[in-house]
């Protein structure tokens, strides 16, 4: 199994989601929360080159700022912070990998915040165990069990955690 952003991003919110995503179940694609998400990632930042296919990466934007290039991952909201850092992160150290050194940008327009992300060595070692971790995951038979979280009323994924059969 191939280990994506989004995978990196669902494992910081939800090890159980990880499993579904990399096991090819889709979430329920009329959920508002993920239509709300497109629209977002579509109408912020108009000016800026969008969804941009790098290696096998899908990058929200890359733009140029002070002589630099950045490329920037872009959230509804603050609420999965860290997800977001670290999905942002891999890509950035996929880069590196690649002998591409660039910086990154969260960005959530709704709340106006812009957080610089820089690769450094600590965030690398945490990205190389994330991948460990995720392909340990992706391995096992079952998803990890259900644990219910703030995450979940969000969720599109739910109806696998919830639903009474």
């Amino acid at each position: 199994m191939y280990i994506t952003g989004s995978l990196i991003n669902s494992y910081f919110i939800c090890p159980r989601k990880t499993w579904l995503f990399a096991h090819q179940f889709l979430p329920d694609p009329e959920n508002d929360f993920l239509e709300i998400g497109r629209l977002i990632t579509e109408e912020a930042f108009k000016r800026d080159k969008k969804e941009i296919e790098i290696a096998g990466m899908k990058i929200d934007i890359l733009k140029r700022r002070g002589g630099k290039i950045l490329i920037g991952e872009i959230k509804k909201s603050s609420k999965g912070l860290k997800a977001g850092i670290m999905q942002l992160a891999f890509y950035l150290y996929q880069l590196k990998k690649q002998g591409i050194i660039l910086e990154g940008e969260l960005l959530i327009p709704k709340e106006r915040k812009r957080i610089p992300v820089k690769l450094n060595s600590e965030i690398e070692v945490e990205i190389e165990k994330t991948i460990e971790k995720i392909k340990e995951i992706i391995n096992c038979e079952k998803p990890p069990p259900a644990k219910r979280i703030t995450f979940c009323k969000f969720c599109a994924y739910s109806e696998f955690c919830w639903t009474e059969v």
